[in-house]
């Protein structure tokens, strides 16, 4: 096979991060992979095993990346892909533009959605494929609700967890005693850990007025992530909110972390509380294969993620008081030894490749 897969950039991310990993599987097998994308720190891994990266601006909505349908239309000729792999909306309107009145044999498209996008017109474009991967039940429902697509081309694959990077493999003295150092606030305290970019839909909100409900002694607050520069006056009001309700010594953010799997390994419970449903909620999958407790809303993703690990972490949206008193029950029951194979990078890889040899059976 000969597979080309589309996406705006490869900057470190989890979509960028199961492209190229997909990527390197294809290659392992014999196939020849490509990706064509504006560009990012992951080509690197894309050489590294193997595979093209074709790069053409196409991150952004703009008129120099409509401009790329031509160029795009000639790698299609040059590289005669048996499959185009989309992965995001606006890739996903050039491809389609590309392929009209395609001279050649047109390939198989198969699409991803990641996410519960907006319903216009602009969404669209990830619905026109000949096979489509939901990565939860609950985006799988979306598509339904929102598209008119075959149900027997919707195929269900959750995003995977790296094992090799999220494990229960045992902390280093060495990095407990650096963490301790930086946050010696955080010693002989009940860890709760809200991981994530600093935006108003992470629920961070949520998060403050849990230690209201709290006892301050037993308990600290970490939120680990970055904060991007159109994001300071936000990041700003939450810390005057923590100051006004004395929280100061009790909550700290912790910034972007490359040490991420240490940190959930250091908490006591990893929480999801987005004030939005989540598509899938690819925190609590990498908390929980760290062995860490987890909870969250009872709705998204986030719901069908917890309950295949502890049910006990579910919560009504939005009840706080009930969050707080959740905690301990939380606390009592065994933390999870591993994750559900579904949710595994393995499984996500194997089930991609059944869908494009289904795909190519159907088109012989």
């Amino acid at each position: 096979m000969k597979i080309i897969q589309l996406l705006p950039e490869l900057k470190v991310g989890g979509v960028e991060r199961g492209t190229v990993d997909l990527s390197d599987h294809l290659i392992k097998l014999g196939h020849d992979s490509a990706v064509v994308s504006a560009g990012g720190q992951l080509v690197k891994l894309l050489d590294d095993h193997g595979a093209e990266h074709f790069q053409l601006p196409i991150s952004k909505k703009n008129i120099r990346a409509i401009a790329q349908i031509g160029n795009l239309k000639k790698i299609y000729t040059e590289y005669q892909p048996d499959i185009i792999h989309v992965r995001s909306r606006f890739p996903a309107w050039i491809n389609y533009l590309a392929l009209k009145n395609f001279h050649g044999e047109r390939p198989i498209v198969i699409s991803t959605f990641h996410g519960l996008y907006s319903k216009p017109f602009y969404s669209k474009s990830m619905s026109y494929a000949d096979e489509i991967i939901a990565i939860s039940q609950t985006v799988e429902d979306y598509i339904i609700e929102n598209y008119q697509v075959d149900k027997s081309n919707l195929h269900l694959i959750y995003r995977g967890c790296d094992l090799e990077e999220f494990n229960s493999s045992l902390l280093s003295e060495t990095w407990k005693n650096s963490w301790f150092n930086e946050f010696p606030q955080t010693k002989n305290k009940i860890i709760l850990n809200l991981p994530g970019r600093i935006t108003s839909w992470k629920g961070i909100e949520f998060f403050i007025d849990l230690f209201a409900y709290l006892d301050t002694s037993r308990f600290h607050g970490i939120i680990p992530g970055p904060v991007a520069a159109n994001k300071e006056s936000y990041f700003n009001s939450l810390n005057k909110l923590i100051k006004q309700k004395n929280l100061s010594d009790h909550l700290s953010f912790c910034g972007a972390r490359s040490d991420i799997s240490d940190v959930y390994k250091i908490s006591d419970i990893v929480m999801n509380l987005s004030s939005k449903p989540e598509p899938f909620g690819r925190t609590i999958i990498e908390a929980a294969a760290c062995g860490s407790h987890v909870m969250g809303w009872d709705r998204g993703g986030v719901k069908e993620s917890i309950n295949s690990i502890n049910p006990v972490g579910l919560v009504e949206y939005g009840n706080i008081e009930k969050l707080a008193k959740q905690i301990d029950k939380v606390l009592v029951t065994a933390p999870p030894e591993s994750i559900p194979e579904k949710f595994t990078k393995e499984s996500l890889v194997s089930a991609t490749m059944k869908v494009y040899e289904l795909a190519l059976s159907k088109a012989s």
